[in-house]
């Protein structure tokens, strides 16, 4: 590990808090040019003793603006403390997390998984418009029917057409002679480029999409193609439940992955990760920003400077060991819920390395998923119903769930 060690809460104070001491200071330098500045004291104390021992609030407070993209080079410099942990994260999770090599990647802390898809949407269309003369009309976004709806959405607002593929009811695998068809559908109304997101984890089902279905499809299809992969749910727990490499930067199929923060990771909302290989982020450059330094090349322009410092900070109290085994912890807890189900005859689905289990609607009835909240696959015509086993949910929540559906199965 390059830059995931496990720290204690000491060297995590001085870290933030030396990083803060770098960034511009409202009170003791006269900056007359900057837009923005620490919370209003009038209602956020900066004075506050608790302040002294919570890195995350101070930061909150100091407010910092990390618009750009800072793995790029030169940045603002009223950041640049703070700007240097979020580099460092960024080369985590690239590098650590996901294989790729020494300062090979670059990325930034989105507002979350649909910013970070929608970021990469954004630089292969640029990239095929730019570089291979098509036309907007000639682009198209594939999916799986399972991906998130960032995929649609990004294809509203960037006016291209998204390619749904369909699924296997039972396995949530994509089938090869239908992408097939997809594809040839496609070319026969002129799309000859493809922006492929491919899913590590499924929102609601936790699934994964083998990318070699993908690639294999497209090369035989004689198209070009760029793969993103859809990590949202799924980068904080895939790559420790699962030896396979396929969905890490080691696969040269793959350019840029989305991760969300703040759903395993715990981290506020407002911490998706979005991280590419070098040389992509220029097809997002805005030249019209030439008042920020180093200009900008993220859709969402100015962000919160604190998000990037929290992630790190919870990545950093854990350590990649300490990390491995929350996620092997919460796979337990999924497999004895799985082993329960079985015994109940109850139809679930569930990828071996996720933490989501996914029960058909049929057997479960209303008044269990109101007590116990669980949430559908469609609120106006629910086929399925899913349990997300996090920290919080121990086998002695899940027990009683259990112990309510045995007892209904029974009475029916």
């Amino acid at each position: 590990m390059r830059y995931w060690k496990k720290l204690t809460g000491n060297e995590i104070r001085e870290r933030v808090f030396g990083a803060l001491n770098r960034n511009v200071n409202y009170k003791e330098r006269t900056t007359l040019g900057i837009p923005a500045s620490h919370l209003d004291e009038n209602v956020f104390n900066q004075d506050a003793t608790y302040l002294k021992d919570a890195p995350f609030l101070s930061a909150m407070v100091h407010n910092p603006n990390h618009i750009g993209c800072h793995t790029l080079g030169d940045s603002e410099q009223f950041f640049a403390g703070t700007q240097q942990i979020e580099r460092e994260l960024i080369a985590l999770v690239a590098e650590d997390i996901l294989k790729g090599e020494p300062d090979a990647q670059d990325g930034y802390i989105a507002s979350g998984g649909t910013e970070a898809n929608m970021q990469a949407i954004w630089i292969y269309r640029n990239f095929f418009l730019r570089e291979k003369g098509a036309k907007n009309s000639e682009i198209a976004i594939l999916c799986s029917a399972d991906s998130h709806y960032s995929m649609p959405k990004a294809g509203n607002i960037m006016n291209l057409p998204v390619i749904s593929v369909p699924v296997d009811d039972t396995t949530r695998e994509i089938q090869p002679e239908v992408l097939d068809q997809k594809l040839e559908e496609a070319k026969a109304n002129g799309i000859g480029y493809f922006i492929v997101v491919s899913n590590m984890m499924t929102t609601m089902f936790g699934s994964v999409d083998k990318i070699d279905t993908y690639v294999n499809a497209l090369k035989k299809a004689g198209v070009e193609y760029k793969i993103h992969i859809d990590g949202a749910y799924g980068g904080f727990v895939y790559p420790f439940s699962t030896a396979d490499e396929d969905l890490t930067f080691r696969n040269p199929e793959i350019t840029s992955f989305t991760l969300d923060a703040h759903k395993m990771v715990q981290a506020p909302f407002g911490t998706g990760v979005f991280l590419i290989r070098k040389g992509w982020m220029k097809y997002a450059t805005t030249e019209e920003a030439q008042y920020v330094q180093g200009m900008d090349a993220t859709i969402i322009g100015s962000r919160s400077g604190a998000n990037a410092i929290a992630v790190w900070m919870i990545l950093q109290t854990y350590g990649p060991h300490g990390w491995f085994e929350k996620i092997h912890i919460l796979n337990y807890r999924t497999e004895w819920l799985c082993n329960q189900l079985e015994e109940l005859n109850v139809p679930f689905y569930r990828n071996p390395s996720s933490n989501l289990v996914t029960m058909r609607a049929a057997s479960i009835p209303v008044e269990l998923v109101e007590k116990y909240g669980l949430v559908p696959d469609s609120h106006h015509a629910p086929n399925w119903f899913k349990i997300v086993v996090m920290e919080h949910v121990t086998v002695d929540h899940l027990l009683p769930f259990v112990e309510d559906l045995k007892a209904h199965l029974a009475g029916k």
